[in-house]
């Protein structure tokens, strides 16, 4: 069989997008902590998601603990999940992504548009202009600082919720 100059670059296109694919999967943890119930649990910084969770929503969380020691990085994470550092909407694209829900990063204008109005069951994308943040099985996933000491932004777990006052809040179908 003879292969043509056109055949030859349509197969590495092939093999490239394939190759890309398989390592942006891996990229995303496929197993993390877990604790009994349907509410996370935050341990030490690290989120543990609850046993009766989605699998989705396990992977979102666990995603977020891959994050939890990156820097915060304004445009972070929106050329490609993998990333030196995130941002508000890189933090949230990412766990999304991980979770199978999206599959390009969003910006938090973006978000303002994703998925269905309102809070989830398990997930609630919260964003406006500016700004977005997570809550996710109980837990806020976020990059702004969690207590008064100065402590920089970057992606972090929260054992509650921000008010939401000024936010939209999204949902991803189903979650």
């Amino acid at each position: 069989m003879k292969f043509s100059r056109r055949d030859a670059v349509s197969l590495s296109f092939i093999v490239f997008f394939i190759a890309s694919s398989i390592s942006r999967a891996d990229q995303f943890p496929l197993r993390g902590p877990t604790v009994p119930g349907k509410v996370a649990e935050l341990r030490h910084g690290l989120a543990c998601a609850p046993e009766k969770a989605p699998l989705a929503v396990k992977r979102a969380i666990w995603a977020g603990n891959q994050l939890r020691k990156r820097p915060y990085r304004w445009g972070g994470g929106h050329r490609s999940f993998s990333d030196s550092g995130y941002d508000c909407s890189g933090t949230v694209s990412y766990a999304l992504a991980a979770a199978g829900l999206l599959r390009v990063p969003m910006s938090s204008s973006d978000l303002l548009h994703y998925g269905s109005s309102g809070r989830g069951k398990w997930i609630t994308v919260y964003a406006r202009n500016g700004h977005a943040f997570a809550v996710i099985a109980g837990l806020r996933l976020d990059t702004t600082a969690w207590n008064s000491r100065g402590d920089r932004d970057a992606p972090r777990w929260h054992p509650a919720d921000r008010p939401p006052s000024g936010f939209a809040s999204r949902h991803p179908d189903g979650l």
